[in-house]
C-alpha cells in the first residue's frame, strides 16, 4: 500500500473512528482527541502495517488500546472521561488522592521495574505501553518468541522480588 493509498484509507475511516470513539468515551470533544491521536498513531506507526491485511481492523485496533492506556492513566490520576464539572472537582480534593500505602507500593513497584535488567525491562515497559509483541520485535530486532519470554522472565523476577504484594484468596 502506497503512502498515498494508506492515507487516503485513514481519511476515508475517520467518520467511523469518531463515531467509534464516541462509544468508549460518550464526549463529543474526548472522542474528537482520541480519533486525532488514533489517526496519528496510525501515521506514526504505518510501516508496521502488514499489507493485504484488515486495514479498518488495524486501525480500530489502534484507538481501542490508545483508549485503554489513556483510561488507565486517568485512573491512576484519579479523573476518568467525564464532562461534569462537579465530579471534577471532586477528583481534585484530599480524599481522593492517592493512599500512603498505594503510594508506597506504586513507588516499590516502579523502583523494582526500574531494577530490572535492560534486557527484560525495555520490551516488558514496551508491552504495558500498548506495544504488541511484533512491534515490539520490530523495535529492538528480535524475534517475537525472544520478546515473548522476556516479558515473561520479567514478570517472573518482579512477582518473585515483590512477593509481599501477592494476591491470595
Amino acid at each position: 500500500m502506497s503512502t498515498l493509498e494508506f492515507n487516503q484509507a485513514l481519511v476515508d475511516l475517520e467518520y467511523s473512528l469518531r463515531f467509534f470513539a464516541m462509544n468508549f468515551t460518550k464526549n463529543k470533544a474526548d472522542a474528537q482527541d482520541l480519533t486525532q491521536e488514533t489517526m496519528l498513531k496510525a501515521l506514526s506507526y504505518k510501516e508496521y502495517y502488514a499489507p493485504q491485511t484488515n486495514f479498518k481492523a488495524w486501525v480500530f485496533t489502534i484507538m481501542r488500546n490508545t483508549f485503554i492506556n489513556q483510561y488507565r492513566r486517568k485512573v491512576k490520576s484519579r479523573s476518568i472521561f467525564d464532562s461534569s464539572k462537579e465530579l471534577e472537582q471532586f477528583s481534585t480534593i484530599k480524599g481522593a488522592k492517592e493512599t500512603p500505602l498505594e503510594f508506597i507500593s506504586t513507588k516499590d513497584i516502579q523502583n523494582k521495574i526500574a531494577e530490572l535488567d535492560g534486557t527484560y525491562k525495555t520490551p516488558f515497559e514496551m508491552y504495558f505501553q500498548g506495544f504488541k509483541y511484533q512491534e515490539i520485535g520490530n523495535k529492538l530486532n528480535i524475534p517475537i518468541g525472544t520478546v515473548k519470554s522476556r516479558i515473561f522472565i520479567a514478570r517472573k523476577k518482579l512477582m518473585s522480588e515483590l512477593s509481599d504484594y501477592s494476591y491470595s484468596n
